[in-house]
């Protein structure tokens, strides 16, 4: 009797498994169906849009600041897989002024195999759809704020740093149309990054297809993609052309000339002071020496292999003492991605309140895909948000202010660094020396008028200051610098 039931079981379990596999078929296949997809091999679409800028929101609260992508066209060939699209847009530059018209585009081809690239393919409707019938998806029935999905989930062939493949789900309505594609990504703030499309207001095109009039793509919880599709086109029959970039011009003939990208840079340290070292790179952060510690002003420049050097050579040139404190300049990305690097030291990160919750959250989660040092070290981000406009590390040697920078667009929470008997100030993101043949640039530039304001403000008495951005030339700046910047001599 007992060999029956566990043959009993073990066919159950057999049949259970293939009637999923059917389910997921048929129910791939229906959505299928009923999108118009069964004959699609390519598809061009357009609109208008909006692109948003991950990780440079003013506050760090808020939603990612959203640029103008106007007459948006894409077309993708899900055969290669490759794709290309192609955008208008109409800003105000950082530094203000008139409004000016520029070009945007976005390339994917078959040699693109990163998932960064490939997602954009395969979170579309269309795209999911496909890439579900070519890898074994599963079904099963949920519900969401009220509503019944079925939902579908693949693993992509391409697999992460971490060796697992990525996963993709989308949830699939009662009409057999695609609402949501999700998927997820190693991101060095948020550790595994939910990647999420919806798709809303359906609208019928040419020979049965279907497609949203409506795309939306989160990145961190906020949009950083959002159109409207006014028409779309199956198996378009001029693909390779939508596909293919014009020629490149020749350099200073609408060509891609100008001075090459600034190489990284192996860290060097310069010493300002005794005890104060300014670790030299394309971003630079400021080393200072306490009786029993160092604090470390930007601690997490750029990426997790920048912060390690900064912390190698600050461990370097003040040998003996740990790293208890890292202070943020701000919250933007190309200031804080390395920061999994320190945390898995064990410093204490310092930053105004408002930026405390977001920084807790995102360097909290797991990071399974790509893991860092912040995952193999078991370390918990230690973060202090501090009230109020001002934080002063002191002891018996010396004192370091923090600043709260206020009525500056750039980013609330921005901080400088100001060391009384030095005479030493650091600061990121509010002033550049502007060029030879225009000293004082017209409009003025907002950031710096914004820093003079607040120099003025604190009644700071300063010699030199550092910028985090390596200045061009590169050096220390001055008061008298920032003045003759605004035509104030």
């Amino acid at each position: 009797m007992k060999k029956t039931w566990i043959l009993v079981l073990v066919l159950a379990g057999v049949l259970s498994q293939t009637a999923a596999a059917q389910d997921a078929k048929t129910v791939i296949s229906n959505a299928s169906k009923a999108m118009g997809i069964e004959g699609l091999n390519s598809i061009h679409y357009y609109g208008v849009a909006q692109n948003g800028n991950l990780g440079q929101n003013n506050n760090a609260n808020q939603p990612w600041p959203m640029g103008a992508a106007n007459d948006y066209v894409r077309a993708i060939d899900f055969a290669q897989p490759a794709s290309r699209a192609t955008w208008v847009t109409f800003a105000v530059p950082v530094t203000g002024g008139p409004a000016a018209q520029g070009a945007g585009q976005q390339n994917i081809t078959p040699q693109n195999t990163a998932w960064a690239q490939q997602l954009e393919i395969w979170i579309t409707p269309w795209g999911f759809l496909k890439g579900a019938a070519a890898n074994n998806a599963t079904v099963r029935a949920q519900t969401v704020d009220g509503k019944r999905y079925q939902v579908a989930t693949f693993n992509s062939p391409v697999r992460s740093p971490g060796g697992q493949p990525y996963r993709v789900v989308g949830y699939i309505n009662n009409q057999n149309l695609v609402e949501k594609v999700q998927t997820w990504l190693e991101n060095p703030i948020f550790g595994d990054m939910l990647v999420e499309a919806e798709y809303t207001q359906y609208r019928d095109g040419a020979n049965g297809l279907k497609f949203p009039a409506q795309m939306v793509q989160k990145r961190g919880g906020w949009p950083t993609f959002s159109a409207y599709i006014l028409g779309a086109h199956a198996n378009p029959a001029n693909l390779q052309q939508l596909l293919t970039p014009p020629a490149p011009g020749p350099r200073g003939v609408g060509g891609a000339g100008g001075a090459p990208a600034q190489q990284a840079q192996t860290p060097a340290s310069e010493k300002l002071a005794d005890g104060v070292f300014r670790i030299n790179g394309a971003y630079n952060s400021l080393a200072i020496e306490f009786a029993d510690h160092i604090v470390l002003f930007e601690p997490g420049p750029q990426n997790e292999a920048r912060a390690q050097a900064v912390i190698a050579e600050t461990r370097r040139v003040i040998p003996n003492k740990p790293i208890r404190y890292g202070v943020i300049s701000h919250h933007h990305f190309d200031h804080t991605s390395g920061l999994p690097g320190a945390v898995a030291e064990g410093i204490t990160l310092v930053t105004p309140a408002v930026n405390r919750a977001f920084l807790m959250n995102a360097l909290s989660a797991p990071r399974t895909l790509a893991p860092d040092s912040l995952s193999r070290s078991g370390k918990k981000p230690v973060i202090e948000g501090f009230a109020g406009d001002k934080r002063v590390f002191q002891d018996a040697t010396r004192t370091l202010e923090v600043h709260v920078i206020k009525g500056l667009p750039h980013a609330d929470g921005l901080v400088i660094g100001y060391l009384p008997k030095e005479k030493i100030l650091v600061y990121a993101d509010m002033f550049n020396l502007p060029p030879a043949n225009n000293p004082v640039p017209n409009p003025p530039v907002v950031g710096t008028i914004v820093f003079m304001e607040n120099l003025e403000r604190l009644k700071l008495d300063i010699d030199r200051i550092m910028s985090i951005h390596s200045l061009n030339p590169d050096r220390l700046t001055s008061v008298a610098d920032i003045r003759a910047s605004l035509g104030r001599n």
